[in-house]
């Protein structure tokens, strides 16, 4: 299993491009402590409310915003103006390349993440998951998240 496990906020239109394969890389402002190996998991932001599955990290990168557009312009799902917009007032951006990227069998809407797991507020952009967490996750979600390699649905060609 990998080092750290990350519960990430998405909104639902970048977030579903992850899982169907045409987004293969994730936009930051701030570089989270991820590295190859490591999991995330997908939060979908309002309206969609909703845990939704899970992808692993192939590499992060960090760079200055004309060569991270250069390197991710057709793998980040994005448009050069939405790029420019979400990075406005910064200089360095970062990029998750994704490697595997599986949908969970059905979302764990909000409501029920509340319900079953005491003090839940999504993040506003990520934060990393205590052991316990994710054992609540897998148990809400139905999937083992331990065992991800081999239930992934989605393999990346990212290089």
């Amino acid at each position: 299993m990998s080092g750290r496990i990350l519960l990430l906020s998405i909104r639902p239109e970048y977030a579903d491009k992850i899982f169907r394969g045409i987004k293969k890389v994730e936009l930051r402002r701030t570089r989270p402590r991820l590295c190859g190996g490591d999991l995330v998991i997908v939060y979908a932001s309002s309206p969609r409310k909703a845990l939704i599955g899970v992808f692993e990290v192939q590499r992060v990168i960090q760079k200055p915003l004309e060569d991270l557009w250069e390197e991710v312009q057709e793998k980040a799902g994005i448009s050069y103006q939405d790029f420019c917009s979400y990075y406005e007032g910064v200089s360095i951006g970062c990029g998750i390349f994704l490697s595997k990227a599986c949908y969970f069998h059905e979302p764990v809407n909000l409501e029920r993440l509340r319900q079953e797991w005491d003090n839940f507020r999504p993040p506003q952009s990520y934060r990393y998951l205590t052991p316990n967490e994710v054992n609540i996750v897998e148990t809400i979600a139905d999937f083992d998240v331990s065992k991800f390699s081999q239930f992934y649905q989605i393999t990346l060609n990212v290089s």
